[in-house]
Parts: structure tokens; C-alpha cells; sequence
């Protein structure tokens, strides 16, 4: 009986249906991480929504796609090892300072932080997609062209640095910070399942809350969906602060970027829009200019609103072919097995952190993304793909050789023979290649 409570419970704090006398707590040590324990229900919405959609059309979604999504959300829980809690830097501080003193149990204390961490999302969220140096990371969130449930894992490394000072004035106002870190994370868990076609409209709770009608409007690329429906779990704060759009029913909603990349690549979609921002900052021949490069929105150029010129953009809703290189049923196979291996060398990473030297820390991190990255080599065609492939397979054996990754030996000793034969069979694309090449330089000599 309990443990059916337990799942009931579990996929309830995903729609924000939870209990609030058993989401109180006094001390933040006693703050349960309700993102870990969701996130087997989290992947059970990924299975159920591939498999309706499956049978209610008859094809599932891009797998470059599910797992360059799944990859980010692999990236956001390794950055969290250095930036954990960046976003609520001071706020016990501030509290200790506050200007209201309210009881911890209280039912006005919960409602308060149930608002104020949605309140202050919105705030966040706006900030991110209005302010050019905050968009280089939120952008991440925005690269899939498809719109899933595995797209809510599409988070930047670095977006947790933008999140600092729109929770700390609740500080101020006696909210407690376990009751903003509570509602922090339910706010993240709603949105989950909002990202998501196959639910459509909700009548009147669209007036409230936030549905995944709204959130389709907001991944749209079209030119009426931009900088519109930045809530969290409610809606209320669009439409009061003028940031509201309906979806619309003559015109697809076309998903992704303006200026869509065309890559798979986990690694450079996190890092190739900061490069764009500071191009464009050291563009600008005036000290106001290089300020507005960075802190006005992403389609500002000189002489145009704080956002940009919207009327310099097309009507029509943008029509392109999505990115979806086809690659051979070997290499899908192959690269799955290999994102388990990524998977489990990221647990690993988590559960043993506080036991590890920064040197271990580091070589679980860069192995992580050095394999996000030739992952989407493989899907991009990068000629230089074998060989990191090789590179990494053998970095693999070397360290783990002396180690363990998992508490099953049969399961690292599984995993080290299929290192080896995999370093093998890319060592030998890599001398073909690397003899293609020679061959290629030597004729075009003799020519």
C-alpha cells in the first residue's frame, strides 16, 4: 500500500499535485532532491509519449534528436557539481535580515513561496530570452527542432549563473529558503510534461495555468511566437505584464532556433552561441553599443528597439526541412550502448563526488563530454570522429582498469571488452583514413 502511495505521490509532484504538510521542512538539509526521485516517472512519460505517438501516427521521434536532448540533461548534472546553488548565493543571509517574520509550518508561508518561486521564474525566464548574454545559454533549451518531452531536458551548463537575484528578495519577506528550494523544484517538475503535442488544449485552465498549448507557442521560431509565455507552472503573469500569445490554428508552430544549427553536436550547441555574443561585442565601434551587444536582446543592432526589429523579420512561418542525418542501423545501436556507458560513468560521477580528487572529477567530466561530443560527430560526419572515438575508448580501458565503475563486476568486465573491441574497430578506421588521406596528398603532389 505505502509503495503504491509512493509511485501515486512521485507522478503527482510532476503536475504539481502534492500534500503540503509532507513538503514543509525547517532546516534545508531536510529538502528532498524531488528532481532524482522523479526522474524514473520522467523517463516513463518519455516511453508512454513514444508509443502513443507511435500508434496515433505511426512513426516515433528523430533519435539524434532524444538523445542530444537527453545529452544536455547529462551536461546541466555535471555542471550542478560546480554550480549547485549559485542561484540562492545569499539568501539565508538575506533572511536572517528580513523584514517579516512568519512561522516555517505555516499555510501562508507555503503559498507564499508556491508564488514567489513562480513569480520569480518568470522574471528568470524573461531575463534569459530579453538579455543577449543570457540568451548564449538559454538558447540550449531552445535547439530542438522537434517538441518532446525529452526537449525539457535540453538545458544549458550555464544558465544557473542567470538565475542569481531573482529568488533572494523573497528572502526579505520571510519565506524560509527550504520552502523556496521545495517549490523551486516543482516548478521545474511541472514543466515537464507541458513539452508535449500530444495534449492539446485544456479550456479553462489555460486561463491559469501554464499548458503545453501555451509552451508550444513559446519554442515556436515564428515570428508571432517570440519573447512570449515565460511562465513557469502559471500563466497569470504573462498576461498581466503583456508577454501573452495564444496558439494559433491557422499557422504551424515551427520549432527551434531563427537561425537554426545543423548539428547533433551535445557540446558546441552548449558553447557556439557565446562566441556569437562576444563577436558581435567586439563588432560595435561605441562603449554604450558593445554594453547593448550584451544586455539587449539577441536581434538588436544599432538603432533599433532594446529587442530588435521585429518587422525586419518574414511573416510566413519559417518552412525547413529538419536536420535528420540517416546513418546505418550498426551505428544507432552502436551509439546507444555507448550513451549507457556515458549514463552510468555520470552516476557515477554524482554518487561518489565527495570522495573523489579533483583530478578524478575532472577526468569523469571531460570523458563525459568529450563522448557527448564524438557522439554527435558520429551523427554529423566528422571525418575526425574515428580517431577521438579511439582515443576515448582507450582513455576508457586505461583509467577503469584500475577502478570500478559500477558495483557489478561482470557488468565493468562486459564493459571493458567492449571498450576494447570497440577501440579496435575505430583504430582501424582511423589508419584507413588516415591512409585515405596520405594517398589523397600524394597524388595531388605527383599532379
Amino acid at each position: 500500500m505505502s509503495r503504491s502511495a509512493s509511485v501515486l505521490e512521485n507522478i503527482g509532484r510532476l503536475f504539481y499535485i502534492v500534500d503540503q504538510k509532507t513538503t514543509t521542512f525547517q532546516h534545508e538539509k531536510d529538502v528532498p532532491n524531488y528532481l532524482n526521485e522523479a526522474l524514473p516517472y520522467f523517463m516513463l512519460l518519455i516511453v508512454v509519449e513514444w508509443l502513443v505517438t507511435y500508434i496515433k501516427i505511426g512513426k516515433t521521434f528523430r533519435l539524434g534528436d532524444c538523445l542530444t536532448s537527453q545529452g544536455h540533461g547529462i551536461c546541466r548534472q555535471v555542471a550542478e557539481v560546480v554550480w549547485r546553488g549559485f542561484e540562492f548565493l545569499g539568501y539565508q543571509w538575506l533572511y536572517e535580515r528580513r523584514l517579516v517574520h512568519l512561522d516555517w509550518d505555516s499555510s501562508l508561508v507555503w503559498w507564499m513561496a508556491a508564488l514567489g518561486a513562480d513569480f520569480g521564474y518568470y522574471w528568470f525566464h524573461r531575463a534569459v530570452h530579453e538579455l543577449h548574454l543570457g540568451w548564449s545559454s538559454h538558447q540550449v533549451h531552445h535547439s530542438s527542432e522537434d517538441y518532446n518531452i525529452s526537449t525539457a531536458l535540453r538545458q544549458s551548463m550555464f544558465q544557473r549563473l542567470f538565475a542569481f537575484g531573482f529568488y533572494q528578495p523573497l528572502a526579505l519577506l520571510g519565506v524560509p529558503l527550504p520552502a523556496i528550494l521545495v517549490h523551486y523544484q516543482f516548478n521545474l517538475l511541472y514543466q515537464v510534461w507541458i513539452h508535449t503535442e500530444l495534449v492539446d488544449r485544456l479550456g479553462p485552465l489555460e486561463w491559469v495555468f501554464n499548458t503545453p498549448s501555451h509552451h508550444r507557442v513559446h519554442h515556436g521560431s515564428n515570428k508571432w511566437c517570440l519573447d512570449k509565455n515565460y511562465g513557469g507552472t502559471l500563466i497569470i503573469w504573462d498576461r498581466i505584464f503583456g508577454t501573452f500569445a495564444a496558439e494559433r490554428d491557422d499557422e504551424p508552430v515551427v520549432y527551434g532556433l531563427v537561425d537554426q544549427p545543423q548539428t547533433f553536436n551535445v557540446i558546441w550547441l552548449q558553447f557556439f552561441y557565446i562566441g556569437h555574443v562576444f563577436k558581435k561585442f567586439w563588432k560595435m565601434e561605441t562603449f554604450e553599443d558593445k554594453m547593448r551587444a550584451l544586455f539587449f536582446g539577441p536581434g538588436w543592432t544599432p538603432g533599433s528597439p532594446r529587442l530588435g526589429d521585429m518587422d525586419m523579420l518574414p511573416d510566413k512561418w519559417p518552412q525547413r526541412p529538419k536536420y535528420d542525418p540517416q546513418i546505418p542501423l550498426w551505428l544507432k545501436i552502436y551509439i546507444i550502448v555507448h550513451f549507457f556507458v556515458v549514463i552510468l560513468v555520470q552516476r557515477a560521477l554524482l554518487t561518489r563526488v565527495m570522495g573523489l580528487t579533483y583530478i578524478s572529477i575532472l577526468f569523469f567530466m571531460m570523458f563525459i563530454f568529450v563522448s557527448l561530443a564524438t557522439i554527435g560527430g558520429m551523427y554529423d560526419g566528422w571525418m575526425l570522429a574515428p580517431l577521438l572515438e579511439t582515443a576515448r575508448c582507450i582513455t576508457y580501458i586505461v583509467y577503469f582498469s584500475s577502478t570500478y565503475l559500477t558495483t557489478s563486476a561482470f557488468l565493468d568486465g562486459s564493459l571493458m571488452v567492449y571498450m576494447a573491441m570497440s577501440s579496435f574497430m575505430w583504430g582501424k578506421q582511423t589508419v584507413k583514413m588516415i591512409y585515405s588521406l596520405a594517398r589523397k596528398e600524394m597524388k595531388s603532389n605527383l599532379s
